[in-house]
């Protein structure tokens, strides 16, 4: 049996840390995956309208490695340069890919679209890579979630968005876990009901215990945004579980099938669905073909029930544009 870990959150994956930092007249941030250590990534581009840095060389025939952090950003093109920040700051730590003298932080970015999320975004200089190294600071174990970092200016079509994580310890004692910006172009939550599409997958009331909702036309053409460059959800799975980057970036890939249950639609032309694939390299594999097909599976899992949380604990602030989940069915 899958259980969550102590914290229910992407860190629960021993010497992982998220930061988040936020700019909240601009309803944006920034969220920064780091660790104890470089560690394996891969990657799945599943939307057909991403907004990335450093994608390419998380391919498995890449001479690079490992990286040193993972950057969730708002901001669409502008947010890349949070992991300019972030790079500097690692840099200054003497954290990087060594090439001769000089260190080079490695520093894969993805973004969301949230410049109509009701912020004031009439800056004269881009406010991202301050928020990139501010949120590589505020790094630690435990974080916020809901209306934070990348997630503070995240929507869906009818809730706002936000930031969600989740985890889960399997019975052959690796652990998985989940982190996400829910920015979707579809809906998270059932018709205009309180239920979530995710709640078969639901452990412990963790986003309202209201259960399937039992009847529902799933045939009916789903709402949708349908403004282009207004969404993207994107993620990072991560386990303890010793992973090529090959195989980071099948655990990633499996892993597209917790944002299919969890949104509807997801990876549509509109959106730049992406989720990075992280391993610590911390525990052996014991049965590579049996542990990567649960691995996987978990993944799957985790970032269902994180996106549903990341609705779930969304915040109200001034000047919003959509209500959140608490204030539309829990006032």
């Amino acid at each position: 049996m899958m259980v969550p870990g102590p914290r229910n959150l992407i860190t629960d994956v021993a010497g992982l840390q998220v930061g988040n930092a936020a700019d909240d007249a601009l309803k944006s941030g920034v969220t920064v995956l780091s660790a104890d250590a470089p560690f394996t990534a891969g990657v799945s581009v599943m939307g057909g309208a991403p907004g990335t840095r450093e994608t390419d060389l998380l391919a498995p025939d890449k001479t690079v490695q490992q990286v040193n952090a993972l950057v969730l950003s708002g901001g669409s093109a502008f947010g890349l340069a949070a992991a300019d920040g972030v790079s500097s700051a690692l840099r200054k730590a003497g954290k990087g890919f060594a090439v001769g003298p000089h260190i080079v932080p490695i520093v894969p970015a993805a973004i969301i679209f949230d410049l109509a999320s009701g912020g004031d975004t009439a800056w004269d200089t881009n406010p991202y890579p301050g928020l990139g190294s501010a949120a590589l600071d505020a790094a630690s174990a435990d974080f916020a979630l809901g209306t934070a970092g990348a997630g503070t200016g995240a929507t869906t079509v009818n809730l706002k968005g936000g930031l969600g994580s989740a985890s889960l310890m399997l019975p052959s004692g690796y652990t998985v876990g989940a982190l996400v910006v829910v920015n979707a172009l579809g809906a998270a939550t059932v018709e205009d009901s309180p239920h979530f599409h995710a709640a078969p997958c639901e452990i412990d009331e963790e986003f309202g215990g209201l259960g399937p909702k039992i009847t529902f036309n799933a045939a009916k053409t789903p709402p949708t945004k349908l403004n282009p460059g207004s969404a993207t959800t994107i993620a990072i799975v991560a386990t303890d579980a010793a992973l090529t980057k090959a195989q980071c970036t099948r655990m990633a890939t499996a892993a597209q099938d917790g944002m299919a249950r969890a949104l509807w639609p997801s990876h549509t032309p509109m959106d730049g669905d992406l989720i990075f694939g992280v391993s610590t390299d911390a525990t052996e594999l014991k049965d590579e073909v049996a542990d990567t097909l649960n691995i996987g599976h978990a993944a799957a899992l985790c970032l269902s029930r994180a996106i549903a949380r990341g609705v779930y604990h969304a915040q109200k602030a001034d000047g919003d544009t959509h209500p959140t989940w608490q204030e539309k069915y829990r006032p």
